[in-house]
């Protein structure tokens, strides 16, 4: 294509990705750069013309200089010819009118998985286990050379490089933590839309984080911070567009069906959720939003396109994650004991007797046994999977 554009909440490596990775000789400006960003919004054809090729970074900061990337792609239509990153999910910007639709390929890039920061450069084993047999998961899973760990260490120092792989100590994180806080809520906040009272922003981004793993209720949500219901919703779009907040839809065969029912809550980085929520000790629905990340990431690496759902009946039956490719739908369940029992595998169940397309379930615990549960789910380590 003849641009690529990579995405993805601050300080997640676009640019250090940007600047190692891409081939060959490139012009580089970052829009953070004050004099590069007066100059985009007043000449943008001198920084997108020409014959080299051309990386910017942080292009949300002026999305108007698309306009001018689309002219050069459309004058010259060279393959590679522009790298751009971006803070914000360019799509879901009001602000942004050209998408380069039909010039540009998109790449999201999530948080560190626990792989990347054990130095594997992987995600967890998700294609593995959607592409071979059902009964060859123990197997595979009993092959992986990976080393244990507490799942609330990881959900502290969640998946940013700095925290999670750079810096050693709870205060150290807790400083890194506010300062990233503090840094989106007063400039880059700004860049995505007007926000008239950052203490009510910041108080819902406190009691959405609270409320990590549960089902979306918008109106309860406002009243709880005294919010009015339209704004809560603009609100929690910013979230969404700039990566910090994730909406897992419901599942359903009836594709309409799952536009209209409720998601659930989680975060992009179980760190800065903790940090916000002030929270000391992490619970069952941290180690959930851990496997939502690594499967977001492996879900935005792959070239067939992949979704993630929960499910709920009316019945309150919930199956955490369901990860629905062409060929298969993936049950996944997960609980923070160390010993799994039949009984926390009754609603896998449930939904493999509903969905043909199902055939076996995971339930991945925090214990190191891998075992058949009952013939059609079998539980496994969490950290040998992810």
């Amino acid at each position: 294509m003849p641009a690529v554009v990579v995405t993805g909440a601050r300080q997640t490596g676009k640019s250090t990705l940007a600047q190692s990775l891409a081939p060959g000789p490139r012009r580089f400006f970052s829009l953070d750069d004050l004099d590069v960003l007066e100059s985009a919004r007043r000449e943008p054809e001198l920084i997108v013309g020409g014959e080299q090729p051309v990386t910017l970074d942080e292009v949300q900061r002026e999305p108007s200089i698309l306009l001018a990337v689309k002219r050069e792609i459309d004058k010259l239509r060279r393959r590679g010819q522009f790298l751009l990153t971006g803070s914000a999910n360019l799509l879901l910007m009001g602000k942004v009118s050209e998408s380069l639709a039909g010039r540009a390929s998109y790449l999201t890039l999530w948080p560190m998985t626990r792989r990347e920061q054990l130095g594997m450069g992987t995600c967890g084993i998700w294609e593995q286990l959607v592409a071979e047999d059902e009964r060859s998961w123990p197997d595979i899973i009993d092959a992986q050379n990976v080393e244990s760990e507490d799942w609330r260490a990881l959900s502290r120092r969640g998946g940013f490089p700095t925290p999670a792989v750079e810096l050693q100590t709870a205060d150290e994180r807790a400083i890194w933590f506010d300062g990233y806080i503090r840094t989106y809520l007063e400039r880059d906040l700004q860049d995505l839309s007007a926000i008239e009272a950052l203490p009510d922003f910041r108080r819902l981004m406190r009691v959405a984080c609270h409320r990590l793993g549960g089902i979306l209720n918008q109106a309860s949500l406002g009243r709880d911070v005294a919010i009015p219901q339209p704004t809560v919703h603009r609100y929690l779009n910013l979230l969404e567009a700039s990566y910090l907040l994730v909406r897992v839809p419901a599942y359903s065969v009836n594709r309409t069906k799952r536009l209209i029912k409720s998601p659930r809550l989680f975060w992009g980085d179980t760190g800065v959720a903790l940090h916000l929520a002030e929270t000391i000790e992490p619970g069952g629905e941290h180690l959930e939003n851990i496997v939502l990340c690594d499967l977001l990431a492996w879900r935005d690496s792959r070239l067939d396109r992949a979704e993630i759902f929960y499910w709920r009946t009316h019945a309150g039956e919930e199956v955490d994650f369901v990860v629905e490719t062409s060929g298969r739908l993936l049950p996944i369940e997960i609980k923070s004991t160390t010993r799994p029992r039949i009984d926390d595998a009754r609603h896998l169940r449930t939904f493999l007797s509903q969905y043909q397309k199902a055939e076996k379930g995971l339930l991945l615990h925090s214990g190191d046994q891998v075992e058949w549960l009952t013939p059609d789910v079998l539980s496994a380590p969490w950290w040998k999977v992810i």
